[in-house]
């Protein structure tokens, strides 16, 4: 089994504990299914959050996912505060193990975060 990185990010409509929960889940859901892994298959997760979230933190969300989570080591950071970049986006960076090659990893950026990396969001 080889260990592998999966990217993903998501852009909240708002910055509201609740609707991190939903977004945060959803992106994780999204990569654990277009990439037919379990939470045991997850080694770590690393969240970046633009300046402008501070309702809540990205890994509170993935917690909330189940008990599958509890045992993952996650950590969160600021994104950089970049002039024109997009607004209130959670970027993920998940190690996972995997037999897929690394060409066949999807990696999933939902709705308008898509237009992050046109180059690699399936």
């Amino acid at each position: 089994m080889a260990v592998r990185a999966v990217r993903g990010a998501v852009q909240l409509e708002r910055d509201d504990a609740g609707h991190m929960d939903e977004q945060v889940g959803a992106l994780l859901t999204a990569i654990l299914e277009r990439n037919d892994l379990a939470a045991d298959d997850l080694i770590s997760i690393w969240f970046t959050a633009t300046p402008d979230l501070h309702s809540d933190f990205p890994a509170a969300a993935a917690r909330k996912l189940g008990p599958g989570f509890a045992d993952v080591p996650l950590i969160c950071a600021q994104e950089l505060d970049i002039e024109g970049a997009m607004p209130r986006v959670v970027r993920v960076l998940a190690h996972i193990e995997s037999d897929r090659p690394r060409a066949d990893i999807a990696h999933v950026y939902l709705g308008a975060a898509a237009a992050l990396r046109k180059d690699i969001a399936q």
